[in-house]
């Protein structure tokens, strides 16, 4: 293991680890506050409690002020001896005090593939802990941690809480897949439909971004309580929070650039996403929002790019499915994560469907949403086309039960389980 140099010379010795016994470096005629310092305190830093340093100085007067330092750092000094050349070689033995939790990275070399650095062979290489401890604040996962820090007001600190094996390759896929909604949305081919139809697409945009908002909201109120050892959990929701944005744009954008506008804002809608921004824990939250509330959402946003009147709306439609496809998988994962070590899971997820299914009482899917979606598949208002649009909607009701109960025995459910979840989930489809 070396050092870094000190005039000309640099350091030598076993040490490659907090375990090593010995480390030597020569910090030439640096004074001891005028460069020193830094090549023998990261060289002391490599050894154990009772580890030697041997640091060899040409300075005059570096001895007084060594055994001084020695002395206010509670470490041991050996004593030292000059040799022939008038250099004097001091031994010091680290105390206890300052030592840093952890062991040293040194020697950690992360895989490159096609030349590129990926978060997945981070967490390959320096996996979540178990547990995580608030006072370690925002230390880098595998950074060694001096005691005596603040505890941090975090409270998921659990890798079977927060933190599913698939986040890093989730996170990754999400950077890659990173679109601008100015640009890579042909604004231009948005034509002139008849007025009907667009304002059937300006209801179905405004209820799609209301949705969005929610989902923006709910996951910002939890990204603060995740313990920063499980960084790439926050760094998900993080950029998860940017794709919601870029949703909530350009669907909005298409609400009012054909001329139809902003639709109607139900009482329906308002509670069932209320009932989600209340949820209080992760877990139950990530289910109701990503595997019932944005899984269902997959699917009417396929209707919605099938039945696009132009290319416009299929495009920025499609680009929002499949980020919410990632949203969706992280939420699978997490729920079968979490469902495989806390057996009490599924009664307390299903307790949260039935609260939140009480809010909704008997209401249904909102009238104008129902219209918006009937026209949007009828491509306009002549009778026989509007028959087969409420055929369409009707189907999609269908669709997205039999796809609940697909992802929720994905998810870990059994089949019993899955169904009374999906009858349970409400008919606002978030």
């Amino acid at each position: 293991m070396s050092e870094a140099p000190a005039s000309g010379r640099g350091a030598r010795g076993a040490a490659g680890s907090a375990s090593a016994g010995a480390v030597a470096v020569d910090v030439g005629d640096l004074p001891l506050g005028g460069g020193a310092l830094a090549v023998l305190r990261p060289a002391l830093a490599l050894l154990a409690p009772g580890g030697v340093l041997s640091v060899r100085s040409t300075s005059s007067g570096f001895s007084e002020d060594f055994a001084s330092w020695c002395r206010a750092e509670r470490h041991d000094d050996l004593g030292a001896e000059t040799g022939p050349d008038g250099a004097t070689t001091h031994r010091v033995a680290r105390g206890a005090d300052g030592v840093a939790r952890g062991p040293r990275e040194d020697g950690m070399r992360l895989p490159r593939r096609d030349g590129a650095l990926l978060a997945a062979d981070v967490l390959a290489a320096v996996p979540f802990p178990a547990r995580a401890d608030p006072g370690s604040g925002f230390a880098p996962r595998g950074a060694q941690v001096e005691p005596g820090g603040p505890a941090y007001p975090v409270d998921l600190v659990e890798r079977d809480r927060v933190a599913p094996p698939e986040t890093a390759r989730l996170y990754d896929q999400a950077v890659a897949a990173q679109w601008d909604a100015a640009r890579d949305v042909p604004w231009d081919r948005v034509g002139a439909l008849p007025p009907a139809l667009e304002r059937a697409v300006g209801q179905t945009m405004t209820f799609l971004a209301e949705n969005e908002l929610s989902a923006l909201w709910v996951p910002a109120k939890f990204l603060p309580r995740v313990h920063p050892a499980y960084a790439e959990v926050a760094m998900l929701l993080g950029i998860t929070l940017a794709d919601e944005a870029r949703h909530i744009d350009v669907f909005l954008k298409r609400a009012r650039a054909g001329g139809g506008g902003l639709g109607v804002s139900h009482v329906t809608t308002s509670r069932s996403l209320l009932s989600l921004l209340e949820q209080e824990d992760f877990t139950e939250a990530m289910f109701l929002l990503s595997v019932l509330g944005e899984g269902t959402f997959l699917d009417l946003l396929r209707y919605v790019e099938t039945h696009a009147p132009d290319e416009a709306t299929a495009v920025l439609v499609a680009r929002a499915r499949a980020d919410e496809t990632r949203h969706v998988h992280f939420g699978l994962a997490h729920v079968r994560h979490a469902l495989a070590h806390d057996s009490t899971l599924y009664g307390r997820l299903e307790a949260a469907v039935r609260r939140r299914a009480a809010t909704m009482g008997d209401a249904g899917v909102p009238p104008a949403v129902q219209d918006a979606l009937t026209v949007l598949a009828a491509r306009g208002t002549e009778p026989r086309a509007v028959a087969r649009g409420h055929e369409a909607f009707r189907a999609l009701l269908h669709e997205m039960h039999e796809n609940r109960m697909k992802r929720l025995v994905h998810a870990g459910f059994t089949p019993e389980q899955a169904q009374t979840l999906s009858d349970l989930h409400t008919p606002n489809f978030m």
